[in-house]
């Protein structure tokens, strides 16, 4: 799920069944948005909702295909996620099993390789850049404020881990970002015709 860096006196609470209900719809959200080719629109605006990639993963017990919406930051040219709700993170515990992974983002279709940094000042300038890259959203289910907490973040961080994924070669296919994009021509198709038969009617 698209998760978010909570504030330190919650770091060992999961969310409330309400805000883990809508996050679930919002993330369903943003995957049809980028499998209608939505998905650079949707980073326009980054201060309001955060810069947003979809990690596409494999199951590490059943093999199934995943996608799962997260917040990124981009740092030094590399992607770097952060696990919000802790190693109990379902992508994450499958990222351990099989690190190849596939990226959607703004720039394109990527085939990746996710990576644990687990070196402490790298870590840290990866946590404070995609909390910063969080925007508005972010902060709705939970994630401060880059302005709120100017103490080292290993102070409270600890169960976070941190991801770097890196873009190994372009992606081409089916199955990727705007499989979905076909839909328009009917909407507006359909759209036509309403109008259409409403005229004639008057």
């Amino acid at each position: 799920m698209m998760e978010t860096t909570p504030k330190a006196n919650s770091v060992k609470r999961r969310p409330s069944a309400l805000p883990a209900r809508l996050l679930r719809r919002l993330n369903a959200l943003i995957v049809l948005l980028w499998r209608l080719g939505l998905g650079p629109w949707f980073n326009f605006w980054p201060a309001l909702s955060g810069r947003i990639l979809i990690l596409v993963h494999s199951g590490r017990k059943s093999g199934k295909r995943h996608l799962t919406p997260l917040n990124y930051a981009l740092l030094n040219g590399e992607i770097y996620c952060v696990t919000g709700f802790g190693p109990t993170s379902d992508w994450y515990r499958n990222l351990l099993a099989n690190p190849q992974v596939e990226l959607w983002l703004p720039d394109g279709w990527w085939v990746g390789l996710a990576e644990e940094i687990v070196e402490p000042v790298l870590r840290e300038e990866a946590l404070k850049a995609v909390r910063t890259s969080g925007g508005l959203i972010a902060r709705l289910f939970g994630a401060p404020s880059p302005r709120e907490d100017e103490t080292p973040l290993s102070s409270h961080t600890a169960p976070y881990r941190v991801i770097r994924l890196r873009r190994v070669a372009p992606r081409t296919g089916t199955h990727g970002p705007g499989d979905l994009a076909w839909v328009w021509p009917l909407i507006t198709l359909w759209v036509w015709l309403r109008a259409r038969r409403g005229r004639r009617r008057v």
